[in-house]
This record gives C-alpha cells, sequence and structure tokens, in this order.
C-alpha cells in the first residue's frame, strides 16, 4: 500500500471508479454554469413579461399611496396592505420565480445528469473535525473560490458602474416625475445592468465548469496499480483463474481415463497420438470418442488400454482427423462414419461379436 501511495497517479478513471464516484454525489460541477442558466432565463422572462410587470407595479403603487387621509392609516390598514401588497407581488414576479426554479433544476441535470445520492448527505466524521475544517477554509481550492467571486464581484460592480455613469446625465431630470415613474426608471436600469452583467458571467461560468471537469478528472485519476488491482477485483486474479483452469482441466482428463477400459478400440498414430472410441449397439445412436490425447497422455491411453485388454489399431490419417475434428464426448461424424464403422466391424470380429 506504501508502494501504491507514492505511484503518480497517470491513468484515467475507469468506469467503476466514476459509478462509485457518482453513488457518493462526486461529480464534476461548476456553481457558475446553472447561475448562468437562471440569469438568461431570469433575463428572458422578464422580456416576455416587462408589460405585464410594469402595469401591476403600478397599481402596487397606486394601492400603496391610497389612503384619503391620515386618519385612515390604521395598524389594521396598515397590515391589510402589507398583505395585499405581498401577495400582489408574488403574483407578479411568479413567472420569474417559476422560471428561475425550473431552470435552477434544469441546468443541474444538464450539467451532471439526474445524481440521487443518500450517501452525500449522510453525516461525516471529517464534516465536523475543526482542524479538517480549517485545513479547508485554507486550501488551494477555497483560495481559488475566493479569487473567483472577488473576480464576479469586480466585474459585476465595474460593469454597474459603467451602466449608471451612462445615466447620470438623465437623473436630474427625475426631479419633477412622480415616485412611480421613479421606480420604474430605477427598475429599468437595474434590468440594464442585469443585461450588462451577462456576458462576462457566461464567460466567467464557461471557464469555470472547463476548469471544473479538468480538475474532477485530475482527482479520479488511478495508479497503474490501482487499475491492476481493480481488474483483478473484477476479473478474477489471473493466478488464481489458471489454478483454477488447470484443476478443470485435470478432472475432465482423470474422467476421460476412466472412459478408456470401456472403450471399444484406441486407434493410434504411434508417434503421438491416441483416440478410444466406444459403440454400444442398441444403446448409442453412433460410435463417439470417450477419450483421446498426445504425447504422454496418449502415452497413457495406450498404455491403461493394454492393462484391459482394449484393441490398439494403427491408422495414422483416421487417428489424425479424429483427433482434430471429433470432442471428447461427442459422435462421430458423417464424413468419418465409413472409416470408423469398418474398424469396428474388424474389432468386433476379432472378438467374436
Amino acid at each position: 500500500m506504501a508502494e501504491d501511495s507514492m505511484q503518480e497517479k497517470t491513468e484515467p478513471a475507469t468506469p467503476k471508479k466514476r459509478e462509485k464516484a457518482r453513488e457518493e454525489g462526486d461529480v464534476a460541477r461548476s456553481a457558475e454554469l446553472p447561475s448562468v442558466f437562471v440569469l438568461l432565463g431570469a433575463i428572458f422572462i422578464l422580456l416576455l413579461t416587462s408589460s405585464f410587470i410594469s402595469g401591476h407595479f403600478e397599481d402596487l403603487f397606486r394601492d400603496a399611496f391610497a389612503f384619503e387621509s391620515v386618519e385612515a392609516l390604521t395598524l389594521k390598514a396598515v397590515v391589510d396592505l402589507c398583505f395585499h401588497m405581498g401577495w400582489l407581488f408574488l403574483l407578479i414576479m411568479a413567472p420569474v420565480l417559476l422560471a428561475v426554479f425550473v431552470l435552477g433544476l434544469f441546468s443541474n441535470v444538464i450539467m451532471v445528469g439526474f445524481v440521487i445520492s443518500p450517501k452525500a448527505v449522510m453525516p461525516k466524521i471529517e464534516r465536523i473535525d475543526p482542524i479538517k475544517g480549517f485545513q479547508n477554509k485554507f486550501s488551494l481550492h477555497a483560495v481559488g473560490e475566493l479569487v473567483k467571486s472577488l473576480a464576479k464581484l469586480t466585474i459585476i460592480i465595474y460593469v454597474a458602474w459603467l451602466v449608471i455613469k451612462g445615466e447620470l446625465s438623465r437623473i436630474p431630470l427625475l426631479y419633477d416625475e412622480s415616485a412611480l415613474r421613479i421606480f420604474l426608471y430605477m427598475g429599468r436600469v437595474a434590468f440594464k445592468i442585469f443585461l450588462a452583467v451577462t456576458l462576462p458571467m457566461v464567460a466567467v461560468a464557461v471557464a469555470d465548469y472547463v476548469f471544473q471537469r479538468w480538475r474532477f478528472e485530475e482527482k479520479l485519476k488511478m495508479t497503474r496499480q490501482e487499475v491492476k488491482e481493480e481488474h483483478k477485483e473484477m476479473e478474477g486474479d489471473p493466478l488464481v483463474k489458471s489454478r483454477i483452469r488447470n484443476l478443470q482441466i485435470e478432472a475432465s482428463r482423470k474422467r476421460m481415463m476412466h472412459e478408456v477400459p470401456d472403450a471399444d478400440v484406441v486407434v493410434v498414430n504411434p508417434v503421438r497420438l491416441a483416440v478410444a472410441i466406444s459403440y454400444k449397439p442398441g444403446q448409442m445412436a453412433a460410435p463417439k470418442v470417450v477419450a483421446k490425447g498426445a504425447g504422454k497422455i496418449a502415452q497413457r491411453i495406450r498404455e491403461i488400454a493394454r492393462e484391459n485388454g482394449v484393441p490398439l489399431v494403427e491408422n495414422r490419417p483416421l487417428a489424425r482427423n479424429l483427433y482434430k475434428v471429433v470432442e471428447v464426448g461427442r459422435e462421430i461424424p458423417d464424413d468419418l462414419f465409413q472409416a470408423v464403422a469398418e474398424l469396428l466391424a474388424y474389432v468386433f470380429r476379432l472378438k467374436g461379436r
């Protein structure tokens, strides 16, 4: 494990590690991108509903200054007016608020997909560790976030000042205007600021998303040893798999050797091949290969055949074809059937069957 920690993380994250990170709520997320979506959506809705909003704000102002005399300005009247104005304000801003809510959700789904992670909200001891918290507050990431926030604030203040500077010449003209007209003018100026801030905020959001994506990929990177260990977990240890495969081959070979004493004939190539054939009339539809082998296995098949009185017949072409074509436990194919049938007939005549 110490060796793992010393290795450099150079390998891209595997699908398994990405899925585990996603289950824990760890995804490439930019706080700026949803904010920009919300900003653009709010601007679009405000443009669509500007006449609706301005008309209702006029009604709101008239209601606010509708008292006929000071005597009518009672506590109950003020409370009723506040409730009425609050309700009217919600109705006016409902389209914008709804759009902001929907776009906030939509932008997050676009960015990271639909992620529900119970693990992300479970309490963790490091979250309440004061030392860990102190380190997080003064980490490189925290400093980067602070710099980003200051940069955003600077951009907003600068853009707002440019817009207000352009309106300074018009402010003296508001002296003779009503409070409602002044309020509507201030709303238009605020909307101009809102609109002017959008473009630099889009640039900041795109840059932040690219950075957060890069940072996320770097965090997920793995060492070569980690990739190997994960591969072992998923596919199994190659050494264990090889051992199991060898045991299976050995068990299959033992079963095959047990069939040789009951074979009717062993076709051999004297140098290296041996194929044992069995045929039980009335029990089998066709002769089948019960054992075969080359080299030492062929030698062992011949030894068992001799020990149990099974005839050995030399036929090099047939032995070679049977070894190549027919698997153990399979019936003789049609193209070799005639040759095997003649061989079995010969053996059965020798045995007097």
